[in-house]
């Protein structure tokens, strides 16, 4: 395939300091639109989200009930194969129960004061979002246990005999856990999602209407 073009400069580029040749049709640079365009085909509500039917009807049932109690969704644990929207539908629950959603990932949490920090930080009502939650290490996740079930936050101070340990309370959250491996969950922290559901493959006509939208 060939690129005609009657631009002089296409024809006689330039050349820079470090030896390259400069085409002006392709810039280097990020504009605007490359910015914002994953944000943009994210589906923000559960009509414009394709697939998974049964599992959106259960969260538009518990978000309602929720906003009628005026409190925090429960806990929820979303596993399956990578690539079924298990992000995309946190942002969904967030834009839906109209508060603010934190995205982190398992990896990315490696010391106690990593999660800490992230717990500290929210806000009532808000969302955390732990992506490959299954890889959390043990620390972290003990630390999670008070936090999603109490509400709380178990510290220490001191150091020898002048140790004390301090409870912390945290503003009440939702935790959305992601996982392509749900078998490597260990049981404390599973039991404490009130929500645990598999996300499904996406039929033909699903993909269909995905590939159409973002078109």
């Amino acid at each position: 395939m060939s690129i005609i073009s009657d631009d002089n400069d296409i024809q006689k580029p330039k050349e820079h300091n470090d030896g390259f040749k400069k085409n002006p049709v392709v810039k280097a640079e990020s504009i605007e639109f490359d910015k914002n365009f994953e944000n943009c085909i994210r589906p923000k509500s559960f009509d414009t989200y394709i697939g998974q039917s049964s599992l959106k009807e259960t969260l538009k049932i518990s978000i309602a009930a929720a906003k009628k109690r005026e409190m925090p969704l429960d806990h929820l644990l979303f596993y399956g194969p990578p690539g079924l929207g298990k992000t995309t539908l946190a942002g969904v629950i967030a834009e839906q129960m109209g508060v603010d959603i934190k995205i982190t990932s398992a990896p990315a949490l490696e010391r106690p004061r990593d999660i800490i920090g992230i717990l500290m930080s929210l806000k009532g009502g808000e969302i955390l979002f732990i992506d490959e939650i299954h890889r959390l290490n043990k620390v972290a996740e003990e630390i999670l246990y008070p936090a999603m079930e109490d509400f709380f936050l178990d510290m220490t101070t001191g150091k020898s005999q002048t140790v004390k340990t301090l409870r912390v309370p945290l503003p009440k959250f939702t935790l959305i856990g992601a996982t392509t491996k749900a078998g490597e969950l260990s049981g404390p922290l599973r039991d404490r999602f009130g929500i645990i559901h598999r996300l499904e493959f996406y039929t033909e006509d699903e993909l269909s209407q995905v590939i159409t939208r973002t078109a």
